[in-house]
Protein backbone atom coordinates (compact mmCIF):
# COMPACT_ATOMS: atom_id res chain seq x y z
CA UNK A 1 0.00 0.00 0.00
CA UNK A 2 1.52 3.55 -0.72
CA UNK A 3 1.44 5.82 1.98
CA UNK A 4 2.96 9.37 2.28
CA UNK A 5 5.88 9.95 4.69
CA UNK A 6 4.69 11.59 8.20
CA UNK A 7 6.54 15.10 6.72
CA UNK A 8 4.44 15.20 3.44
CA UNK A 9 1.25 14.19 5.11
CA UNK A 10 2.38 17.41 7.70
CA UNK A 11 2.45 19.78 4.46
CA UNK A 12 -0.56 18.72 3.18
CA UNK A 13 -2.04 19.31 6.47
CA UNK A 14 -0.86 22.85 6.67
CA UNK A 15 -1.66 23.56 3.01
CA UNK A 16 -5.18 22.79 3.68
CA UNK A 17 -5.43 23.23 7.25
CA UNK A 18 -9.47 22.50 7.83
CA UNK A 19 -9.98 19.48 8.85
CA UNK A 20 -13.29 17.83 9.18
CA UNK A 21 -13.24 15.36 12.92
CA UNK A 22 -16.31 12.65 11.98
CA UNK A 23 -17.46 9.40 13.55
CA UNK A 24 -20.71 7.38 11.94
CA UNK A 25 -21.50 3.81 12.88
CA UNK A 26 -23.01 3.08 8.87
CA UNK A 27 -19.85 3.18 6.35
CA UNK A 28 -22.41 4.39 3.51
CA UNK A 29 -23.30 7.24 5.49
CA UNK A 30 -19.73 7.62 6.44
CA UNK A 31 -19.35 7.93 2.66
CA UNK A 32 -21.65 10.53 1.48
CA UNK A 33 -19.95 12.68 4.04
CA UNK A 34 -16.32 11.96 2.84
CA UNK A 35 -17.55 12.58 -0.98
CA UNK A 36 -18.89 15.89 -0.04
CA UNK A 37 -16.24 17.33 1.96
CA UNK A 38 -14.13 16.79 -0.92
CA UNK A 39 -16.37 18.13 -3.24
CA UNK A 40 -16.20 20.68 -1.48
CA UNK A 41 -12.52 21.34 -1.13
CA UNK A 42 -11.47 19.27 1.91
CA UNK A 43 -7.78 17.40 1.32
CA UNK A 44 -7.92 16.00 4.68
CA UNK A 45 -10.18 14.09 6.62
CA UNK A 46 -10.64 12.97 10.51
CA UNK A 47 -12.41 9.87 10.94
CA UNK A 48 -13.13 9.09 14.78
CA UNK A 49 -12.64 6.12 16.09
CA UNK A 50 -15.68 6.75 18.83
CA UNK A 51 -17.90 4.38 18.77
CA UNK A 52 -19.24 0.73 16.91
CA UNK A 53 -18.36 -0.11 13.70
CA UNK A 54 -15.49 2.30 14.09
CA UNK A 55 -13.06 -0.03 12.09
CA UNK A 56 -14.74 -1.57 9.58
CA UNK A 57 -15.98 1.55 8.44
CA UNK A 58 -12.93 3.31 7.91
CA UNK A 59 -11.84 0.52 6.17
CA UNK A 60 -14.75 1.40 3.69
CA UNK A 61 -13.54 5.09 3.73
CA UNK A 62 -10.19 3.91 2.92
CA UNK A 63 -11.19 1.93 0.04
CA UNK A 64 -13.19 4.99 -1.76
CA UNK A 65 -10.24 7.44 -0.88
CA UNK A 66 -8.16 5.23 -3.40
CA UNK A 67 -11.32 5.17 -6.01
CA UNK A 68 -12.79 8.12 -5.47
CA UNK A 69 -10.74 10.72 -3.95
CA UNK A 70 -7.24 9.96 -4.46
CA UNK A 71 -5.46 12.95 -3.35
CA UNK A 72 -7.66 12.72 0.25
CA UNK A 73 -5.65 12.17 2.97
CA UNK A 74 -7.37 10.03 5.65
CA UNK A 75 -6.40 9.67 9.13
CA UNK A 76 -7.91 8.21 12.12
CA UNK A 77 -8.96 10.05 15.38
CA UNK A 78 -9.44 9.06 19.41
CA UNK A 79 -6.59 6.20 19.47
CA UNK A 80 -5.60 5.62 22.90
CA UNK A 81 -2.64 2.65 22.79
CA UNK A 82 -0.43 1.00 20.16
CA UNK A 83 -2.63 -1.77 19.38
CA UNK A 84 -5.52 0.39 18.07
CA UNK A 85 -3.30 2.53 16.24
CA UNK A 86 -1.33 -0.23 14.10
CA UNK A 87 -4.66 -1.71 13.34
CA UNK A 88 -5.39 1.63 11.60
CA UNK A 89 -2.25 2.51 10.14
CA UNK A 90 -2.27 -1.42 8.65
CA UNK A 91 -6.02 -0.43 7.13
CA UNK A 92 -4.28 2.59 5.53
CA UNK A 93 -4.54 5.96 8.36
CA UNK A 94 -2.17 8.70 7.11
CA UNK A 95 -2.10 10.33 10.44
CA UNK A 96 -3.13 9.31 14.20
CA UNK A 97 -4.72 12.09 16.41
CA UNK A 98 -4.83 11.31 19.90
CA UNK A 99 -6.84 13.46 22.62
CA UNK A 100 -4.13 12.76 24.90
CA UNK A 101 -0.56 11.92 24.80
CA UNK A 102 1.07 8.24 24.87
CA UNK A 103 4.18 7.60 24.35
CA UNK A 104 3.53 3.83 23.02
CA UNK A 105 1.48 5.18 20.20
CA UNK A 106 4.05 8.07 19.64
CA UNK A 107 6.33 4.96 18.51
CA UNK A 108 3.97 2.98 16.93
CA UNK A 109 3.62 5.97 14.37
CA UNK A 110 7.37 6.74 14.32
CA UNK A 111 8.10 2.62 12.93
CA UNK A 112 5.53 3.23 10.03
CA UNK A 113 6.71 6.97 9.46
CA UNK A 114 2.64 7.96 10.17
CA UNK A 115 2.22 11.45 10.90
CA UNK A 116 1.24 11.64 14.99
CA UNK A 117 -0.83 14.15 16.54
CA UNK A 118 -0.83 13.88 20.11
CA UNK A 119 -3.88 16.05 22.03
CA UNK A 120 -2.85 18.31 24.70
CA UNK A 121 -3.71 21.58 26.27
CA UNK A 122 -0.77 22.99 28.77
CA UNK A 123 2.53 24.23 28.43
CA UNK A 124 4.17 21.16 29.96
CA UNK A 125 1.81 18.60 27.79
CA UNK A 126 2.50 20.46 24.78
CA UNK A 127 6.17 20.45 25.07
CA UNK A 128 6.04 17.07 26.17
CA UNK A 129 4.38 16.04 22.82
CA UNK A 130 7.06 17.68 20.92
CA UNK A 131 9.82 15.65 22.71
CA UNK A 132 7.99 12.75 21.86
CA UNK A 133 8.71 13.56 18.16
CA UNK A 134 5.30 15.53 17.36
CA UNK A 135 5.53 17.57 14.74
CA UNK A 136 1.45 19.32 15.14
CA UNK A 137 -0.18 19.07 18.64
CA UNK A 138 -3.65 19.26 19.16
CA UNK A 139 -5.26 21.20 21.30
CA UNK A 140 -7.98 19.94 23.05
CA UNK A 141 -10.84 20.91 23.64
CA UNK A 142 -10.42 24.41 22.34
CA UNK A 143 -13.43 25.25 23.87
CA UNK A 144 -12.26 25.18 27.23
CA UNK A 145 -9.09 27.45 26.72
CA UNK A 146 -10.04 29.72 23.58
CA UNK A 147 -8.24 31.91 21.06
CA UNK A 148 -6.64 34.24 23.80
CA UNK A 149 -5.16 30.93 25.41
CA UNK A 150 -3.20 30.06 22.18
CA UNK A 151 -1.88 33.60 21.95
CA UNK A 152 -0.54 33.37 25.39
CA UNK A 153 1.83 30.35 24.74
CA UNK A 154 2.82 31.57 21.56
CA UNK A 155 5.35 33.42 23.58
CA UNK A 156 7.36 30.56 24.58
CA UNK A 157 6.43 28.51 21.96
CA UNK A 158 6.12 30.39 18.45
CA UNK A 159 7.41 28.00 16.64
CA UNK A 160 5.10 24.91 17.89
CA UNK A 161 2.73 23.86 14.86
CA UNK A 162 -0.59 23.87 16.52
CA UNK A 163 -4.29 22.28 15.49
CA UNK A 164 -7.26 22.86 17.60
CA UNK A 165 -10.30 21.19 17.78
CA UNK A 166 -13.64 21.64 20.18
CA UNK A 167 -15.04 25.44 20.10
CA UNK A 168 -14.18 26.51 16.52
CA UNK A 169 -17.13 27.36 14.86
CA UNK A 170 -17.55 26.57 10.59
CA UNK A 171 -17.69 30.68 10.01
CA UNK A 172 -14.79 32.83 8.52
CA UNK A 173 -14.95 34.44 12.05
CA UNK A 174 -14.09 31.79 13.79
CA UNK A 175 -11.62 30.51 11.80
CA UNK A 176 -10.36 34.05 11.69
CA UNK A 177 -10.16 34.74 15.84
CA UNK A 178 -8.30 30.65 15.94
CA UNK A 179 -5.67 31.20 12.95
CA UNK A 180 -4.53 34.78 14.25
CA UNK A 181 -4.02 33.71 17.72
CA UNK A 182 -1.45 31.57 16.51
CA UNK A 183 -3.21 28.14 15.76
CA UNK A 184 -1.73 26.60 12.36
CA UNK A 185 -4.88 23.92 11.41
CA UNK A 186 -8.57 23.97 12.60
CA UNK A 187 -10.57 20.78 13.11
CA UNK A 188 -14.54 20.93 13.07
CA UNK A 189 -16.62 18.02 14.51
CA UNK A 190 -20.38 18.18 15.30
CA UNK A 191 -20.62 22.22 14.27
CA UNK A 192 -20.00 21.62 10.57
CA UNK A 193 -22.45 18.72 10.19
CA UNK A 194 -25.21 19.99 12.37
CA UNK A 195 -28.46 20.18 10.76
CA UNK A 196 -27.03 19.49 7.57
CA UNK A 197 -30.00 17.50 5.72
CA UNK A 198 -27.70 15.98 2.55
CA UNK A 199 -24.62 15.57 0.79
CA UNK A 200 -25.32 19.68 -1.06
CA UNK A 201 -25.84 21.17 1.81
CA UNK A 202 -22.44 19.89 3.60
CA UNK A 203 -20.35 20.85 0.38
CA UNK A 204 -22.35 24.49 -0.07
CA UNK A 205 -21.16 25.05 4.04
CA UNK A 206 -17.38 23.85 3.41
CA UNK A 207 -16.28 25.33 -0.14
CA UNK A 208 -16.52 28.71 1.46
CA UNK A 209 -14.60 28.06 4.18
CA UNK A 210 -11.99 26.29 1.98
CA UNK A 211 -12.26 29.09 -0.43
CA UNK A 212 -11.61 31.53 2.46
CA UNK A 213 -8.16 29.70 3.88
CA UNK A 214 -6.64 29.43 0.47
CA UNK A 215 -7.36 33.05 0.08
CA UNK A 216 -5.38 34.19 3.41
CA UNK A 217 -2.12 32.19 2.06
Amino acid sequence: MFRLSSSDVLARVLQAPLVPVFYHADAAYAQAIVRACYAGGVRVFEFTNRGANAFEVFQELAKLTTTDCPDLVLGIGTIYNAADAERFIAAGAAFVVQPVTTADVAAACQRHDVAWVPGAQTLNEIYAATQLGAQLVKIFPGNVVGPSYIKAIRGPLPSTKLMVTGGVEPSEASLTEWLEAGINVVGIGSQLFKGASDAATITGRVAPLMQFLQARK
